[in-house]
């Protein structure tokens, strides 16, 4: 049974670290024939490195879907990993993806989706919501016995990625503080980005009868951290990766979107979805952990706050070291 595997969005961090983990991990590399790359943006320098090694890119023009239909067929795509892009048509060029691949054969479609889409509210979080409309889309072939794409799908929530919170390095670097607008009491699970690399690479490498192993096939698997934390705790966890204390500051709305667009070279759609999860924090509904299907996908537990921040204190370390509670 053969394994070719398309993986879109390959220019964004997600899809790099999939793409990254199938092509360097034996017990990956082995059971995959082919990985394809569709790329927004062909000229990153990520497209280049994952090239170098073996995958494929091909440029990704929105709006064309018979010569997306005909790509994935020319490539044999059997198995396809729908990453949501960055970007203010992400459900459109979703959909579109989705339709190519029903019509080319495609057998396999694992999509990354997004924890706490279930519980936003379409007026007060239309980007985090959006992505019930996108599982919708890519979960409505199951129901369609005519259609490939429905026999063996996957969908994978992750949760809030660990990496969003060095957007806010330069306050911890400059003033030891963790701005964010998540009130004082609530609490979230960030999950490293790696975590979610490890369970879709798992998924797309697995086969079974039907396509996926048969653990993996059908599944919604919710994957979070493995803490709870509020403001404070992800302080203290940052404070002991980097040796130095470090405050939580809990910052107005108002005050995230200008520390965002000052900060992050990221797409204003991806500002709008960091803040619209903010508000699902502080409205009590991101008060959970979910890493059941972390543990069975991949056998091991997912990455401790406080590992994370250890992996990157070279970024966060503040410049000058602040005061201590019991300093002079």
């Amino acid at each position: 049974m053969t394994r070719n595997v398309c993986i879109t969005a390959i220019d964004g961090q997600t899809g790099f670290l999939i793409a990254d983990l199938l092509l360097k991990e034996g017990k990956f590399a082995k059971q995959i024939d082919s990985i394809t790359g569709l790329a927004l943006n062909p000229s990153n320098p990520k497209c280049k490195e994952l090239e170098s090694r073996g995958a494929k890119i091909v440029p990704h023009h929105p709006g064309r879907e018979r010569m997306m239909v005909k790509t994935l067929q020319e490539v044999g795509c059997d198995t396809i990993c729908v990453i949501p892009p960055a970007h203010k048509d992400k459900v459109d060029i979703t959909m579109e993806l989705c339709e190519a691949a029903k019509k080319a054969g495609v057998q396999n479609v694992l999509l990354i989706s997004a924890a706490g889409c279930d519980y936003a509210e379409r007026e007060k979080q239309p980007r985090l919501r959006e992505f019930i409309d996108i599982e919708s889309i890519v979960l409505s072939s199951k129901g369609d016995p005519s259609v490939e794409l429905g026999h063996s799908p996957c969908v994978i929530r992750a949760g809030f990625y660990a990496e969003n919170l060095l957007l806010y390095t330069q306050q911890a670097q400059l003033e030891g503080t963790l701005p964010l607008p998540i009130g004082e009491n609530h609490k979230f699970a960030p999950v490293a980005l790696g975590d979610i690399a490890h369970v879709a690479a798992r998924v797309l490498a697995g086969k079974g009868k039907h396509g996926f192993d048969d653990r993996h096939r059908g599944q919604m698997m919710v994957v979070t951290g493995p803490m709870l934390c509020a403001g404070k705790e992800l302080a203290e966890a940052a404070s002991q990766a980097v040796g130095q204390k470090m405050e939580f500051e809990n910052i107005s709305e108002r005050e995230a979107k200008r520390v965002l667009q000052a900060q992050a070279d990221i797409d204003d759609s991806e500002k709008e979805y960091l803040l619209e999860y903010y508000s699902l924090v502080r409205e009590g509904k991101t008060n959970y952990v979910a890493t059941t299907a972390f543990h069975d996908v991949t056998g091991q537990q997912p990455t401790e706050p406080s590992e994370f921040f250890r992996m990157y204190s070279h970024e966060l370390r503040p410049k000058k070291k602040t005061k201590t509670d019991d300093s002079a």
